[in-house]
């Protein structure tokens, strides 16, 4: 088996975008054996839904296209990243009990915590930035 598996998917800024992430993920971890049904792969779907809201939603139309990157390494941790052009990085918006948006960073290190992962924003060489979770990889990878 490879120490390093990888998948890339460049999409539009736009709204269906999001559902497409979440698809596409979730087919990357299936043929790489995490059952479709596991806990794990509800909380990277949803992870990968948050990170593809805030890649579209808080560009303000500065990021044309997104890019989602499914790593594996040496069947031990995941990494999902989510890159934009756009320089503003993710921050904790107020978030007013009738606010129905602004809390996606903070499920985001919740679900990544609960998991025994972890959150890294990086800035890309085009002045955008990417924004990382690794988990412990739960499955035993498949042969493809």
């Amino acid at each position: 088996m490879a120490d390093h598996l990888e998948a890339t998917v460049t999409l539009p800024s736009a709204p269906a975008s999001v559902s497409a992430a979440r698809r596409y993920v979730a087919e990357v971890l299936t043929e790489w054996g995490l059952p479709s049904d596991a806990e794990a792969a509800d909380t990277v779907r949803l992870i990968v839904s948050e990170l593809a809201t805030n890649a579209v939603q808080h560009t303000f139309g500065q990021s044309p296209t997104f890019t989602v990157d499914v790593q594996l390494e040496c069947e031990e941790e995941l990494r999902i990243g989510v890159t934009d052009s756009h320089p503003r990085w993710p921050k904790r918006l107020p978030a007013a009990v009738q606010q129905d948006n602004g809390r996606g960073m903070v499920i985001i290190r919740w679900l990544a915590a609960e998991s025994g992962g972890r959150l890294s924003v990086a800035p890309t060489a085009d002045g955008g930035k990417t924004v990382w979770i690794a988990l412990p990889w739960t499955a035993s990878v498949q042969s493809g």
